[in-house]
């Protein structure tokens, strides 16, 4: 017999177009395989900097993004009562009209009743200069409940921060330590790092109440008590400290530790001394007397005092040293015995100083001193979500940096490298602008970083300008705005009404709020005039979302393949340490539907309301879309969204814009590297060949050279207000968390959930995305679907053997807020006294175009509900860190009861359920009820499904 002949390669495609991964925000390289024009597979790029070919099961799900039956397919307008899913179709005029005929009043009257919000999307360049120039003051991103805390916490301390401002040095550490990282945020680059350090033998640690993912890697793993992160730090610091063990030459030179406080009752008490220019000082420690920090050949003085006035060092020392840090202290607290936290100390310092080395490499610092090489420090460190959503979490991310600091190692060979255009000193950046206008824009962007009470968004009566109260005496740090506090306020009319909420990429009335089952209520509630509390929602998304019953006009977004996109410098780009990097997508495949690229509609709504800088001179617009946009728009002369193939093609950075732009990103792949040159690559903010670069390039005006900011004068302003000094004064009810949370230095208080604890909820509860799932629409693609179809509520071995649950019990979850009756499951390597579960699994049953008995909505499940929006008592304080706003998601404290299986009705889901939310004119799509025939056959009739 003669075998059969079989083709193991058969061709995928008759094409490949290279574009920008959306799956989550890596922004991988991929090459997308077409046969025919439509999608068949999705593969990395192994020429593109970020993922070197590298491709995880979001990357290669995305095809099934593409043909989603949740993909919206028209503009919608609402028909029915809000929540009801009852709309009609209509056509791209009548939507835009509509959209205008509500928004162009509210300009020239009172722009300040537009909100205007943003999820996850990767344009805030251009969504914040639209809305500068529509006048509002209440714009944000989705940073508030994400990661504001790392992003402000770094930028205040370093100028730049953890995740995508910079990355450790994978090709030289020998000590990596990971504190609360999850696996959805940069994967890609994380997993290709640990290999490297796996590959040579380098220590992986992960301090992470879950042992999950990269944490189940680790070579040693410390499952800490959710929220008492910076206390730990703050112990390390103090075993260090007390050993000698930090770099004291690196803090002399490059931080501001060797500057002067002022020790005087009055004013400047805190601030640091400044001479007759207003500039602070250092002492020089080889004459004694006072010299300038930035002078060649000065040799500041940690140690010294000056007429009563001690360094930033001397400060940091009595804090530190203090026995309240020692790990015999803070252990039982923290959940690690003293020993191993001695042992990670020891281990840093091993690291940092046994095995330091030099890179031959001269280079000249801002001063003008030369260096005839290179001093590295072998460890590193990375942080995200977990040690951010916390009240405390600004703090905390503030002493990691502190930590890294004393070790010498940010920004040298083997440490934490910072990638262009970060770094930034926090004068470099904005301050938010608020003051509106009606008919005219903005002054200036929205957000930005304060430097103290004079930055507030407050109003002449001292009232919060923002609807969110961001950059108030609340929250004045609040550099991504409160996203999650827009519903409930506006709900409230707190500080006041708005008429128009417009969301883009948000899906508010599930998994993307607190309180979720109560933002589902105030999104539908009417006042005593029978006119709802918000009167008008717009929102625009390319998914059948659970917050699209909501709106009452719907702009359909395109899927990522079908639109342009601009992964720029000026907003989240694709830099590395050793480059500066940007990158598109474009439309690799055309819709198939009445579906328009969100950022271009804005475009079209600017140019119809007559925004400035989006309508020419004869009133016609200015873009005729958002790849015009791209092209043609210039932030200041020279300068725009791309940096590559600027002018005729060979410009980079700065150049005339180039019509051909595009078209040349397509060519390379999609994205453009600038790289660092080798003597400048380490060391930046001193660096003044980096300085130079970085003006050439565009990032800067002039060079920005400063020191890292250990004793931060901004907190201290906040401070001398909450200390009664100063024109500005906080609310009496506010000074005393004013007082504590702004400490100049880096600190350690309670999480405010903690007290939660004493009223029966003892357990902390976490959430966190999987590493298959980033955004929420990651949940309904058909192939990720099969990795994670539901989730459970992880229970630690004391708690499980405590109350004697067996496989197959649910747990019922009260909060002070709610209760949940979830699916249990036992899990060892966690915090004992913790419970967790995986973020955005659960659905509403009726959304995303998921059959009604789907998993996800019968046995899926949000903690969210059990998460009250607000702190305890009067006021309306939000449940977010006093610093920044950020929400205090991981705060949570709960009871876990165990509900036996035999115990439950048969069919039951998940607790609490919701009615179906009906199908809106979508892409096509059938449903089943498989899954939920097999869990109770008789459930429909019971459950009244068939009336939905």
């Amino acid at each position: 017999m003669t075998a059969p002949r079989i083709d193991t390669s058969p061709a995928v495609s008759d094409e490949i177009r290279q574009t920008t991964c959306y799956m989550c925000a890596c922004r991988c390289g991929i090459n997308v395989h077409l046969k025919e024009g439509r999608v068949t597979y999705i593969e990395g790029n192994r020429d593109h900097p970020i993922n070197k070919g590298v491709l995880c099961a979001k990357g290669a799900s995305g095809i099934m993004q593409v043909t989603a039956p949740s993909r919206l397919k028209a503009p919608l307008r609402r028909v029915g009562p809000r929540g009801s899913g009852a709309f009609e179709e209509i056509s791209w005029d009548e939507a835009l009209d509509l959209a205008v005929k509500w928004m162009k009043p509210l300009r020239e009257t009172a722009p300040e009743r537009l909100a205007f919000f943003t999820g996850r999307d990767q344009s805030q360049s251009l969504t914040g200069w639209w809305a500068q120039a529509f006048g509002t003051p209440n714009y944000a991103a989705h940073g508030g409940f994400c990661s504001v805390n790392m992003a402000a916490g770094g930028i205040y301390t370093i100028g730049g921060a953890f995740w995508e401002f910079g990355q450790p040095d994978w090709e030289r550490t020998e000590v990596f330590v990971m504190f609360g990282v999850a696996e959805d945020h940069d994967s890609n680059p994380i997993k290709i790092g640990i290999g490297k350090l796996k590959a040579r033998g380098a220590r992986v640690i992960s301090v992470n109440p879950v042992r999950t993912g990269y944490s189940a890697v680790a070579d040693d793993w410390y499952g800490i008590t959710p929220g008492t992160d910076g206390l730990f730090i703050l112990s390390l610091i103090h075993c260090l400290m007390q050993a000698g063990r930090i770099d004291l030459d690196y803090l002399a030179q490059w931080t501001n530790a060797p500057m002067l406080v002022n020790g005087e009752e009055g004013p400047e008490k805190g601030m640091l001394v400044k001479n007759a220019e207003r500039q602070p000082f250092v002492i020089d420690r080889r004459t004694g007397h006072p010299a300038p920090w930035d002078g060649p050949g000065v040799e500041p003085d940690l140690g010294a005092e000056w007429q009563g006035n001690r360094t930033v060092f001397r400060h940091m020392a009595e804090e530190y040293l203090d026995p309240k840090y020692a790990p015999e202290q803070v252990a039982e607290r923290v959940g690690i015995p003293a020993g191993r936290i001695r042992g990670l100390a020891a281990e840093l310092a091993q690291a940092a100083f046994d095995r330091a080395f030099a890179l031959d490499r001269p280079w000249v610092d801002f001063r003008g001193n030369r260096h005839d090489t290179m001093q590295g420090r072998p460890v590193s460190f990375h942080a995200m979500r977990g040690i951010s959503a916390h009240s405390n979490g600004f703090q905390t991310a503030r002493a990691l940096h502190l930590l890294q600091i004393l070790l010498g190692s940010v920004e040298a060979p083997g440490g934490y490298r910072l990638k262009p255009p970060y770094p930034k000193p926090v004068e470099a950046h904005p301050t938010p602008h608020f003051a509106c206008t009606p008919g005219k824009p903005l002054s200036g962007p929205h957000l930005g970083y304060v430097r103290g009470p004079d930055d507030l968004a407050l109003l002449p009566d001292g009232s919060p300008a923002r609807i969110d109260k961001g950059f108030t005496w609340e929250n004045p740090f609040s550099a991504h705005g409160l996203m999650h506090m827009v519903i409930p306020n506006a709900h409230a009319g707190d500080p006041y009404r708005i008429d128009t909420l417009f969301l883009y990429m948000a899906n508010m009335s599930w998994n993307s709020s607190m309180n979720t089952a109560r933002v589902m209520e105030m999104l539908t509630e009417k006042g005593a005039d029978g006119e709802y509390l918000i009167p008008r929602i717009i929102y625009s998304d390319a998914y059948a979302s659970e917050m699209v019953a909501y709106a009452d006009l719907i702009l359909p977004d395109t899927t990522y393949l079908e639109r342009h996109d601009c992964i720029s410098l000026l907003d989240r780009p694709i830099s590395e340490p050793d480059a500066a990097g940007d990158a598109i997508r474009w439309p690799v495949i055309q819709p198939d539907r009445e579906v328009r690229c969100f950022q271009s509609v804005l475009l079209d709504l600017g140019a119809r309301l007559g925004l400035p800088g989006m309508v020419a001179e004869d009133g016609s617009p200015k873009y005729r879309d958002y790849a015009d946009y791209i092209v043609n728009h210039q932030r200041r002369p020279g300068v725009g969204p791309l940096m590559g193939f600027r002018g005729n093609g060979d410009e980079t950075g700065r150049g005339a814009p180039n019509p051909a732009q595009l078209q040349r990103y397509i060519e390379n792949g999609a994205f453009c590297q600038a790289h660092v040159p080798e003597g400048a690559a380490f060391f930046k903010p001193w660096n003044a060949a980096y300085q130079d670069w970085a003006v050439r390039l565009g990032l800067y005006e002039t060079p920005q050279p400063y020191l890292f900011s250990l004793w931060s004068e901004p907190m201290r302003r906040f401070q001398l207000a909450a200390e009664g000094q100063g024109d500005r004064q906080p609310p009496d009810h506010l000074r005393a968390r004013l007082r504590q949370a702004m400490h100049p230095l880096p600190i350690w208080y309670p999480p405010y959930g903690d007290a939660d604890a004493d009223y029966g909820y003892p357990v902390h509860a976490l959430t966190q995305r999987p590493m298959d799932m980033y955004h929420s629409w990651g949940s309904q693609n058909a192939w990720l679907r099969q990795i994670k179809g539901h989730n459970a509520l992880y229970l630690p071995t004391a708690i499980w053997e405590g109350q004697g649950f067996q496989p197959g019990d649910w747990a019922r979850v009260s909060s002070r807020n709610g209760v949940i009756e979830v699916p249990a499951a036992h899990m060892a390597a966690l915090n004992p006294n913790t419970v967790w579960t995986w973020n955005a699994i659960g659905k509403r049953r009726g959304a995303w175009a998921l059959d009604k008995d789907a998993p996800e909505g019968v046995v899926g499940f949000l903690l969210n509900h059990l998460i009250s929006e607000l702190l305890p008592g009067d006021g309306r304080l939000s449940n977010s860190d006093p610093v920044t706003g950020q929400a205090a998601w991981f705060d949570q404290r709960v009871r876990v009861e165990r509900v036996a299986a035999e115990d439950r009705p048969a069919g039951r889901g998940a607790q609490p359920q919701f009615p179906i939310l009906p199908d809106p004119p979508r892409a096509g799509g059938g449903r089943g009820t498989s899954f939920l025939r097999k869990l109770d056959p008789d459930f429909r009739r019971k459950s009244g499904e068939g009336a939905a």
